[in-house]
């Protein structure tokens, strides 16, 4: 990839311009004009708070690659906004949502695994010399750590690149092929979380679970509803900053020992610190929600986690290049192919088991894009389901590391058929 200097380099400047962005889309969001109303049914807000950050970035005027700000939002303003989340929520109306959550997650996963082998060989009928040229063993190598990033996570990348050993150069490549890829998909589910119920028409989907989580979390939600105090508001964010600080302190004392002390845990992720801080985060908001800290959702508290998560959505936007597609057409080919034989899988179960397009939307989220972006999308549908999408992302931590090795024998043997 080659380096290039954006317009705004001053991280002051470029958070500005991202939480002015974010302004300007839900103030016209909210317009009564007659242009803005029809243009907002079609576009839904969260997917402009995501593309047009990543439009400023495929265009050199900011550079997710060299800001800081995606590190400080996925470290500290997440967790933060986690607690604030699942502040309120009811954990049996959740437990109540089913198997067929998990079922989703799975198949995503098994998604994933064949998806990659298939990609390689598909791309290899027009393409021969992917498999058979000098080379072609590399490929499939730095395709390994994709699996691992789309299962998984970073955590569960890295370990693939020490299994399979990819080049740094190749694998500099296949971390463009994956952010692209997995943010153009997380596009097209925050469209799609836009008009669930026409797609859970198609599928003949039962989201009466959903719908009615939904239903009482708004009801109690109404039931507590004030006017905040800044005695209100500044407990809010004592509350949700004071557990992110604990799940950091978490994070890191238990990962250097897990570590250091039993490195067999390492393939769990359970000496990745991220790991932890999600986990506390997660925790912690629902211990507050069987404590009376509860009625601070009446002051606003999952209003100004939405809003800490919505900056992070603008982070992630940032990180999409979509000039980078030119640097190696072919990788890019091999990763969409992959991810439409993702998202075949993934349909196909659901319209056989009926799940509604939130546990699809989810369940491939939780695996593509981690605990970083599955509650974004999750609560793109509705905020009280933002947990769900940490605690299935959560599986993808555990299983990560034995998907993306398996996957990696697969694309291995298609590579050997060249």
């Amino acid at each position: 990839m080659e380096e290039r200097t954006p317009l705004v380099t001053n991280d002051a400047v470029v958070l500005a311009l991202l939480v002015a962005i974010l302004g300007f889309v839900f103030y016209f969001s909210s317009s009564q004009h007659p242009f803005f109303k029809r243009f907002f049914r079609v576009v839904p807000t969260v997917l402009l708070c995501y593309f047009i950050p990543a439009l400023l970035n495929t265009f050199g005027v900011i550079s997710g690659e060299a800001s800081g700000l995606y590190f400080v939002a996925s470290r500290y303003l997440l967790p933060a906004s986690l607690v604030l989340l699942t502040l309120s929520i009811d954990l049996k109306a959740i437990l109540k949502l089913g198997p067929k959550a998990v079922t989703m997650f799975f198949a995503g996963s098994m998604g994933i695994v064949v998806g990659g082998p298939l990609a390689l060989w598909v791309v290899s009928w027009f393409v021969p010399e992917v498999l058979g040229a000098e080379g072609a063993e590399e490929t499939w190598r730095g395709l390994a750590t994709i699996a691992g990033s789309w299962i998984g996570g970073s955590a569960n990348q890295t370990s693939m690149l020490e299994v399979f050993g990819a080049s740094p150069v190749l694998f500099s490549q296949m971390i463009a092929v994956d952010v692209i890829v997995a943010n153009v998909w997380m596009a097209v589910l925050l469209y799609g979380a836009g008009i669930p119920e026409k797609i859970d028409r198609f599928f003949k989907a039962d989201n009466s679970a959903i719908v009615e989580l939904q239903q009482k979390v708004e009801k109690y939600r109404e039931g507590i509803m004030r006017v905040p105090t800044l005695s209100d508001t500044m407990a809010i964010l004592g509350l949700g900053f004071g557990v992110t600080g604990l799940s950091h302190f978490v994070g890191d004392t238990v990962g250097p020992y897990v570590r250091q002390n039993h490195p067999y845990l390492i393939q769990y992720s359970l000496d990745n610190a991220f790991f932890w801080i999600v986990i506390v985060a997660t925790t912690g908001g629902l211990l507050l929600s069987f404590t009376r800290a509860r009625n601070l959702e009446g002051a606003g508290a999952s209003r100004l986690g939405s809003v800490l998560l919505y900056i992070l959505v603008a982070t992630i936007g940032m990180q999409m290049d979509l000039a980078a597609v030119l640097e190696n057409p072919l990788f890019f080919v091999i990763g969409m192919l992959w991810m439409l034989f993702h998202v075949a899988v993934m349909l196909l179960v659901a319209y056989w088991i009926k799940a509604p397009f939130f546990f699809v939307a989810v369940g491939s989220q939780a695996n593509v894009g981690g605990a970083a972006s599955a509650p974004i999308v999750a609560s793109a549908f509705n905020p009280s389901l933002a947990p769900v999408g940490v605690l299935l992302a959560v599986l993808g931590y555990a299983i990560g590391t034995y998907g993306a090795y398996i996957c990696g024998l697969l694309l291995q043997f298609v590579s050997n058929l060249g």
